[in-house]
């Protein structure tokens, strides 16, 4: 059945760009809402922005989300990613500011939240998008891809020159808690030399390595405590991928293949997708199929504990 949050939850923090402070709050919302974040800093009746693909305005650096009145949101793929984990399909998600606060670099912060505070089933039942015939999308020599299967299957490689980073590649099954267990702490990460380009260009003003970051040179790990996984990063791309696919409005059944995908790939894939209604089935879901959707059989416990 559809999933809400069952008391509201806030949360405070600095933009990781922008830097500015702001303020989080997801609040419960009933059954066929959706997602639906609220900037409460901009006037009323213009302020709401639905979690959904054809709303994006794509960027290299993260999920920015406009509406048909110009309001942006940015950074929302991290909270996204902690809704869809834990198995929330309407939300309201209110925000004081132009960008979701970037709390600890990973999804662990709203996915504690979420938990801490319960989770309400209606009694609607949850649609599901299955995925029935493969659907690809290219930029350079990044891929990502959606091929059928039946539970939400993630993918994804990575290769940088950074001998820290090197060539990662992880596959998990997004049902079963996993997500909350493997993949929530993982922080977003970035070269020192994109470090210094950002900066330049007034970005990453609210980026502080061992915070929020994960920052990597040639070799070194510049991150007190170092890594919370050996494999870190590609865990993150994975987790930032849960969260972009969370804007196709509803959960996807398939496995998605990502090999040194963004943002905007994902993006990419998901207009290739809905622009193709042959290769996909909008499935009403049983306990069974329930059962394999992202965030099934999720617990507080399961939640790794961070420095």
């Amino acid at each position: 059945m559809q999933n809400t949050i069952k008391t509201a939850v806030s949360f405070s923090g600095v933009g990781l760009h922008s830097g500015l402070p702001a303020r989080v709050t997801i609040k419960p919302a009933g059954p066929e809402c959706g997602i639906v974040f609220r900037r409460t800093d901009c006037a009323l009746g213009q302020n709401d922005i639905p979690a959904l693909w054809d709303q994006v305005l794509q960027s290299p650096l993260c999920t920015r989300i406009v509406n048909r009145h110009g309001v942006e949101l940015s950074t929302v793929e991290h909270i996204m990613a902690a809704l869809v984990g834990c198995g929330i399909h309407n939300a309201l998600v209110e925000v004081s500011g132009p960008e979701v606060p970037i709390m600890d670099g990973s999804a662990s912060v709203f996915v504690r939240g979420i938990l801490s505070k319960g989770i309400r089933s209606s009694d609607a039942p949850v649609k599901a998008i299955r995925i029935v015939k493969p659907v690809e999308v290219r930029r350079g020599d990044a891929t990502a891809r959606l091929v059928p299967h039946e539970t939400l299957l993630i993918e994804f490689s990575i290769d940088f020159e950074d001998t820290a980073i090197g060539s990662q590649k992880k596959t998990l099954n997004m049902s079963n808690g996993s997500f909350v267990r493997e993949l929530s702490n993982s922080r977003t990460f970035c070269r020192q030399a994109d470090v210094d380009a950002m900066l330049a260009n007034g970005l990453a003003q609210g980026g502080t390595p061992g915070v929020n970051a994960v920052v990597f040179d040639g070799d070194r790990v510049i991150c007190p405590g170092g890594l919370r996984h050996a494999d870190e990063p590609v865990r993150h791309k994975m987790l930032d991928a849960l969260g972009d696919l969370g804007l196709a409005g509803l959960p996807i059944l398939g496995h998605y293949q990502g090999a040194r995908a963004g943002h905007a790939l994902t993006n990419d894939l998901l207009r290739a997708l809905f622009a193709d209604p042959e290769a996909f089935e909008v499935v009403e879901c049983d306990a069974e199929m329930g059962a394999r959707l992202p965030g099934a059989g999720v617990h507080l416990r399961e939640i790794p504990e961070v420095a």
